[in-house]
């Protein structure tokens, strides 16, 4: 009787499970075609029916022409690690400094002011790009990659998502802090970050892969070609090779190596913090 009962569980959750297999695969799909693709000569690529195995490899001189070529992908990449890891850490530092003020201390018009915060997140950024524009180039920040770092290092979204991990922090390890003498800023950095460190490495994920992936910032701030981060640097390869299928393939599978690793090396990081936030208290 126990084990019908069990069967009668296990059936429609390996069903399950066959189905969200299926759907993986089908969403994996596209991006499998794109990489063989990066491999292929240019006469193979739509062959039909599609080999998903290349009867003749050309890896190499697909990917020496995108990143040696006339559009250096590797001085993309250069810039974009370099506007993307500052960004986050610029973003990471002050969006939790912010988020523990909101959070866990009391002064005066706190919550007008955060209010008042979110509202900014009600602001599309199309709407303030003409001010920002001439903001920048009266500061001297205009095509620059410092620009675009300041731009991106305050963030209303990171500051309300910290916030409501910092909201969880019990105010008996603050009290605690206060009366071993720690100051805000010790308790802050000693006590407060360490206990939402999954949040903290959930949201530089997400500040890493948005900045990776932005392409108005740095094609509305971004004059000079030798600054141009990997986004505008794919858009102005695919404009002069689009027509050669094998190379745009090769230059969007560089595109987003990054975000792969990225996610693979910190997914557990994620997880932690999405379990963490579903957890009250």
């Amino acid at each position: 009787m126990k084990s019908q009962f069990m069967q009668q569980i296990q059936i429609p959750k390996l069903i399950l499970t066959l189905v969200m297999l299926v759907v993986g695969i089908v969403f994996l799909l596209p991006f499998l075609w794109m990489l063989v693709t990066s491999f292929k000569m240019e006469k193979d690529v739509f062959n039909f029916p599609i080999e998903w195995v290349p009867s003749t490899w050309n890896a190499v001189e697909n990917y020496k022409e995108v990143w040696l070529g006339k559009y250096p992908f590797y001085l993309y990449y250069l810039n974009s690690i370099k506007v993307s890891v500052l960004t986050t850490l610029a973003s990471v530092v002050f969006s939790s400094m912010a988020a523990f003020g909101f959070a866990k201390l009391e002064f005066k018009g706190k919550n007008f002011l955060f209010v008042l915060t979110l509202m900014m997140y009600m602001i599309p950024s199309q709407a303030i790009l003409v001010p920002q524009f001439i903001t920048f180039k009266w500061l001297n920040l205009y095509d620059s990659h410092l620009g675009l770092i300041v731009l991106h290092c305050f963030s209303v979204f990171g500051t309300f998502m910290l916030r409501q991990f910092f909201m969880n922090v019990h105010p008996e390890y603050i009290e605690s802090a206060k009366m071993d003498g720690a100051g805000y800023f010790r308790t802050f950095v000693s006590i407060a970050l360490p206990l939402v460190r999954p949040a903290i490495a959930t949201y530089a994920i997400i500040r890493f892969i948005w900045t990776w992936n932005d392409y108005q910032t740095p094609l509305i701030f971004l004059r000079s070609e030798m600054l141009y981060t990997i986004q505008i640097g794919m858009r102005q390869f695919s404009d002069a090779e689009g027509q050669f299928y094998a190379l745009t393939m090769t230059g969007a599978v560089s595109a987003i190596i990054p975000l792969l690793l990225v996610f693979i090396l910190a997914q557990k990081h994620v997880i932690a913090g999405i379990s963490v936030g579903g957890v009250k208290g």
